[in-house]
């Protein structure tokens, strides 16, 4: 008897990359074009916006959460955790993609719920291969709960 495979994450999925840097955006934004990634790219510049996106309309909640840790406002450390304790919202995957290599931002994040944690890479050769490698695990190899158990 042969099993049914578990959903992955789907084309059909925005990515949402909570981002301020507008460059860091378009890098990481055209990493993922040049990886033929499908998937709309939604994009919020700080946490308040991120939140606003994410309640906005279900239907179109994302695949995937990019977030950086340092931003004005509701920074990423907060966006994380009113994601993670949002019911509808917890089991949406978050990569926190950040500068910050400190030990306490690493282990903090994932005591709150992230599930990857990545130091943005210094160049764009660096910044292609963490997205294309992040595009290969989180569609191709990561199993994913079917739609109606993420609620």
């Amino acid at each position: 008897m042969t099993q049914k495979l578990e959903p992955r994450l789907r084309e059909s999925q925005p990515i949402l990359i909570v981002e301020d840097s507008i460059d860091d955006f378009e890098s990481t934004k055209r990493a993922f074009t040049k990886s033929n990634l499908r998937n709309v790219i939604a994009h919020a510049a700080t946490g308040e916006e991120a939140l606003v996106y994410l309640r906005a309309d279900a239907s179109v909640r994302p695949g995937i959460i990019l977030l950086d840790l340092n931003m004005p406002g509701l920074g990423g450390l907060k966006t994380l955790e009113i994601i993670k304790k949002t019911p509808h919202l917890k089991r949406i995957p978050v990569v926190v993609l950040t500068t910050s290599s400190d030990e306490r931002d690493i282990h903090t994040c994932y005591e709150m719920g992230a599930n990857t944690y990545i130091q943005k890479p210094v160049d764009f050769d660096g910044l292609m291969s963490a997205m294309r490698q992040l595009k290969e695990y989180w569609f191709e190899i990561a199993v994913l709960p079917k739609d109606g158990e993420r609620d």
